[in-house]
């Protein structure tokens, strides 16, 4: 049966998860370690928030391939993937929600709470994300439709995470009324509702049965794994997948940072920073996928990151040889590579990586291939994480405080992990 165009958009509509996934790359740390002119006090060391959020990760590390295989095993009347998103969606922003009330009693009680809740927040993350992002290989039964499935959920994933961006400042100042706390917390649970929203359009809008034959996998999960990684291919697009992240994520989070500290704005102007970013990013949408059809995905995703190293070290030199007024502009400019770095080409690649694994094996195991792939992103994610409270508080053996000299590191330390991601995607063959 044809794809039709509007279980495309259905489809697109249900990546809204990637709301509360721009919550926490760019609110978590600055609620828990906030700069001076935040209004907001620090609720724990940067040592303790790095550990626990890496305890959550690692939870999270072990509950990526294991629903990745498990949606490969089930099959209900509603499909393979559904019942996932179905179950996952509002325990996911009541998770997210519950990040922005911590206990502050004293620094243990907020470092468990921080592990637990993280921990439970990843794991709903996962049974939501991995089965929705295999419904591409799932429903989509050509290169054609796989790659608009892929290109309707960076639509709407742009759109997502642009509201998660470009909203909390206006948010945050008519919610809050001068009260920067309660504030953030009514603009997370105003953004975690979206977020649940978008997830049941796909679950009520998609007909699974429709499109999918239904088969399952039938083979055990030692079996899998060692199916899955005799392919070099899926090994270095994991690898080219996590440090581009580690890059990206470190982007996102010091994006706050470079616009109040460096640059010397409010925090309304970080809506100006994530509409030069992100509208960027949509107007190139169109032109990545028709150049993607012509060039293939492995040499667009190279210049993508060329243009991320220099574009990057140009963030660096903000302030110092560049002119601070360029900022706004300069996020616009990274714009352009995230389109197809960040969006358009990984679900891309990865549904035709696991598409061929599946033709040559004879067995129907996309999930688990979008599970090591959440994984690798979790492990991305853990890794921008755990270094990025002492890169910010560089040169700064008084206080906990963020420092200029910190907020320019964060760029350093994006450029090393885009050259590493350019070498795994050069290795890469399509």
């Amino acid at each position: 049966m044809k794809l039709t165009k509007s279980t495309q958009i259905f489809y697109g509509l249900g990546v809204s998860y990637a709301i509360v996934d721009q919550i926490f790359a760019q609110w978590i740390l600055y609620f828990y370690l906030p700069p001076e002119s935040s209004g907001l006090k620090p609720i724990m060391a940067p040592a303790l928030i790095s550990i626990a959020l890496a305890i959550s990760r690692i939870v999270d590390m072990i509950t990526d391939p294991a629903i990745g295989y498990l949606s490969d095993k089930v099959n209900t009347r509603w499909g393979r993937r559904i019942p996932f998103i179905a179950f996952g969606s509002i325990p996911l922003a009541l998770t997210t929600i519950a990040f922005f009330y911590p206990p502050t009693s004293n620094n243990t009680v907020s470092f468990i709470y921080l592990a637990i809740i993280g921990s439970l927040f990843f794991t709903f993350y996962t049974i939501v994300g991995a089965p929705y992002n295999a419904l591409i290989p799932e429903i989509g039964k050509s290169m054609e439709e796989r790659l608009d499935l892929s290109t309707w959920q960076s639509v709407f994933r742009l759109l997502y995470t642009a509201i998660a961006m470009i909203l909390p400042g206006k948010l945050i100042e008519v919610l809050g009324r001068g009260d920067s706390t309660l504030g953030i917390r009514n603009m997370v649970i105003s953004l975690s509702i979206l977020s649940a929203i978008g997830g049941y359009i796909t679950v009520f809008g998609v007909k699974e049965g429709d499109y999918s034959k239904g088969e399952t996998s039938k083979i055990s999960f030692k079996e899998t794994i060692e199916i899955i990684f005799k392919y070099k291919n899926f090994i270095y697009y994991l690898f080219g997948l996590l440090f581009f992240f580690v890059g990206f994520n470190t982007l996102r989070a010091s994006m706050n940072y470079y616009v109040e500290d460096i640059m010397g704005y409010g925090k309304a102007q970080m809506t100006i920073a994530a509409v030069y970013l992100f509208g960027t990013s949509a107007v190139c949408f169109y032109p990545t996928n028709k150049i993607a059809k012509k060039i293939g995905y492995r040499k667009l995703m190279l210049c993508s990151l060329i243009l991320l190293t220099i574009f990057t070290t140009m963030l660096f030199l903000l302030g110092k040889i560049i002119p601070t007024s360029f900022g706004f502009k300069l996020f616009g400019l990274i714009g352009i590579p995230v389109s197809g770095a960040a969006f358009i080409l990984p679900p891309a690649m990865l549904s035709e990586i696991s598409n061929k694994i599946c033709e040559n094996t004879g067995n129907k195991i996309e999930g688990i291939c979008f599970g090591i792939q959440g994984f690798f992103l979790k492990l991305a994610f853990m890794l921008s994480i755990l270094v990025l409270p002492f890169i910010l508080v560089w040169n700064n053996n008084i206080s906990n405080s963020v420092t200029k000299d910190g907020i320019y590191m964060t760029a350093l330390f994006a450029i090393g992990a885009f050259i590493l991601s350019f070498f795994f995607y050069y290795k890469y063959q399509e």
